[in-house]
């Protein structure tokens, strides 16, 4: 019985490990090939796993896009609570977001700007979990800008954060290297005047990219 009961346990917290492996491993793909071009196959294979596992761990694709939605989210709110508090630490998140190696490494990034137009057509679990993880991020950054009340800030967040998505977007498509990098860095400027912060030297601070055209 003792025996029993240690193999069970420990077969919990391997499907746990497991899952969380699949997601991870999805999660780089999704980004950097997207939802529809990314099959089941390609993903446990990524994970190291068989088809056959997958059911073992999610209903659908739609059931691991949403898994994988909500993660990424929330690894952005702790990497958020873990930036310096009031402006400096919104200020740090801009240049972050909208920054060359961002910019290059999409598998790494955002989920936002690596998927937001595939979200829109995915199923209604996939939308609520990609709504409730980005609004407690930009609530983590309203309640840098209004601390008494963060979610009065979260129309003006969620704004700037669009027009910071999109200005990646552009970045990432363009195929001029000098035109990527000024984007990236105007991009910089109107997220922290939107946000009511002082964009000064943003320009002047946008590091010099390395990307050659294709």
């Amino acid at each position: 019985m003792v025996r029993w009961h240690a193999v069970a346990r420990y077969g919990k917290d391997h499907k746990e490990s497991t899952r969380r492996r699949i997601v991870e491993a999805s999660g780089r793909r999704l980004k950097s090939d997207g939802v529809h071009a990314s099959g089941i196959s390609t993903l446990m294979a990524d994970a190291g796993l068989t088809n056959g596992a997958f059911y073992a761990h999610f209903t659908s694709k739609d059931d691991l896009v949403a898994s994988v939605v909500a993660e990424q989210l929330g690894d952005q709110v702790t990497t958020m609570a873990a930036l310096p508090d009031g402006v400096d630490g919104i200020e740090k998140f801009v240049r972050a977001y909208l920054s060359v190696a961002h910019r290059d490494h999409p598998g790494d990034g955002c989920p936002s700007a690596a998927l937001l137009d595939e979200i829109g057509r995915c199923d209604d679990a996939v939308r609520r979990a990609y709504t409730d993880g980005l609004l407690a991020v930009m609530d983590v950054v309203g309640a840098r800008l209004e601390p008494a009340e963060p979610s009065a800030a979260r129309v003006r967040v969620l704004a700037a954060f669009a027009g910071m998505v999109g200005t990646l977007q552009m970045a990432r498509a363009v195929t001029d290297p000098r035109l990527s990098d000024q984007l990236l860095a105007e991009g910089v400027r109107n997220a922290l005047t939107a946000l009511g912060l002082e964009p000064d030297d943003a320009i002047s601070q946008a590091r010099p990219s390395r990307r050659t055209s294709p």
